[in-house]
């Protein structure tokens, strides 16, 4: 056994002689995580060297990309003196670490005069803080992989819990979203002002700052759909939700270039496909429907529905999704095809888990999903617009069905995660022609804005267009105002017991 041993020991000596140093060490010690020390001494250095070459890389570069904590604190400095205006050189870098507290610490004024040493210019920075980000993103996968290997041997480890964590942490990796930790407010004060500028430069255009839905009278209120926002708009059965939201999307992507995902869990993708093409085509729905379409009316299908065809608009029909498919559906969408706005149809037909199993109630669930849908509407930073049915105690009151906050079905935190909530209300859903000043209702649709956490409630009148099944707004000339065809009258369903029968509209 001893001769083994020594045998092995004098192998071991022997590779040693002939590695560099650093893989002595790895052979020592095991293994180094993925790294470029000369490399990270190379950028530091041109950073000195050249005052404008920390605007290059500014974007992907940051202190945590940096593998020795020597560096960290030396870019902090270089960071410092950018944002405060100040030249960057090798004088500049060493009297901030000093006043700092740390210039000993990263090895003294001597080590950083060494630092442009390592190059003769900032020419190829870019490339060099590319391998950087590079190794610093395997080192990132190894984390986030023991992490969950960790977490997987774990017995008490919910397996769907720690996916989704799994799936987060990398998507955030793409990203360059890495840390997700605090800004300072002097970053949050800047990024304030660029947008108040932007603003105002855009307020010739209506001066919106989020997705704009195309209904003015909406958009001057909101100011568009915001970022990170949870938007409720629920109805009663047959009111128009998903008209609506499909007229919504089709605007922000036709008219305004915006990517819009649609989750449908009640109708299917050719079914909402059909309502986009009869609204766009200005053709009837029941003709689409049964194919019994003029000879002139092909042509204006084939003319009307090129933009259509060309919209940025992502339809998924899985029916029952959950929050963890429609989570890592949401990510690949933002990541592959920039998405901004998320359109959900519509809540109550989710599920909260994967595993169907857990002992919870339906009024915890519709609370968990509202709650997943804000939290995955400030990871993606974009609005999401999700339907929702209303109980039956707007059928119970007399004169007045306008719907009322109260009236949320299952609302557990609806109210409470949501930022908008809005209700949609067609008098002549309930056999009504005029309104409490005799003034006609037919073909109005009303918004109803009963929580807006940005600003005012209102209401915004909208005219619906039964047989192209889609809203706009009051002055919209798609069609005369006096063809009667526009128009449609619904028998009252206020004694309808079927609460989950959607009209066709």
């Amino acid at each position: 056994m001893e001769k083994k041993t020594d045998s092995f020991s004098e192998k071991l000596a022997s590779i040693r002689k002939k590695v560099p140093q650093s893989m002595g060490q790895m052979v020592e010690f095991g293994k180094l995580p993925p790294q470029a020390v000369h490399i990270e001494e190379a950028v530091l250095g041109a950073l000195m060297l050249e005052k404008d070459a920390l605007i290059d890389v500014l974007d992907m570069l940051n202190a945590d990309v940096f593998y020795r904590d020597e560096h960290k604190e030396i870019y902090r400095a270089i960071i410092g003196l950018f944002e405060n205006s100040k030249p960057i050189d090798i004088l500049t870098v060493t009297n901030e670490l000093r006043n700092r507290g740390s210039l000993e610490q990263v090895g003294g004024a001597y080590y950083i005069a060494e630092l442009t040493n390592r190059v003769g210019s900032s020419a190829n920075i870019d490339y060099h803080t590319r391998i950087l980000v590079e190794k610093f993103i395997l080192r990132e996968l190894i984390k986030i992989s023991s992490d969950v290997q960790r977490e997987a041997y774990d017995e008490t480890t919910d397996v769907f819990d720690l996916l989704d964590k799994a799936e987060r942490e990398l998507y955030n990796v793409a990203q360059g979203n890495l840390k997700g930790s605090y800004t300072p407010m002097s970053t949050l004060i800047t990024k304030s002002l660029e947008a108040i500028e932007e603003m105002s430069k855009n307020k010739d255009k209506g001066g919106l700052s989020g997705v704009p839905s195309g209904y003015f009278d909406l958009d001057r209120v909101t100011s568009g759909w915001q970022p990170s926002d949870l938007i409720i708009i629920a109805s009663r059965p047959g009111m128009g939700k998903t008209s609506f939201v499909l007229s919504m999307a089709r605007n922000a992507s036709v008219e305004f270039g915006r990517g819009v995902a649609i989750f449908s869990l009640e109708m299917s993708s050719i079914q909402l496909v059909q309502r986009l093409i009869s609204a766009e085509a200005e053709l009837d729905s029941e003709k689409l429907r049964s194919g019994n379409l003029e000879s002139y009316e092909w042509q204006q299908l084939n003319t009307k529905i090129d933009k259509l065809s060309k919209a940025n608009i992502f339809i998924d029909d899985t029916p029952g999704i959950n929050v963890f498919e429609l989570r890592a559906k949401c990510r690949r969408l933002k990541s592959q095809h920039n998405i901004e706005m998320i359109i959900i149809d519509y809540l109550q037909l989710m599920n909260a888990h994967i595993d169907q199993r857990k002992n919870t109630n339906r009024e915890q669930e519709i609370s968990q999903i509202s709650r997943a849908l804000k939290g995955l509407a400030k990871e993606l930073n974009v609005p999401v617009v999700a339907l929702s049915q209303l109980s039956r105690e707007v059928e119970k009151r007399g004169s007045n069905k306008r719907p009322i906050l109260s009236d949320l079905r299952e609302s557990g935190s609806i109210e409470q995660d949501a930022d908008q909530v809005m209700f949609i209300y067609r008098p002549e859903y309930y056999g009504l022609t005029e309104d409490e000043d005799h003034n006609p209702v037919q073909g109005l649709a009303e918004l109803i804005i009963a929580k807006n956490r940005h600003g005012s409630t209102t209401t915004v009148n909208l005219k619906f267009i039964s047989k192209f099944a889609r809203f706009s707004n009051l002055t919209d000339n798609y069609l005369n105002d006096n063809d009667s065809d526009g128009i449609i009258t619904i028998n009252s369903r206020a004694s309808d017991d079927d609460e989950d029968d959607e009209a066709p509209f």
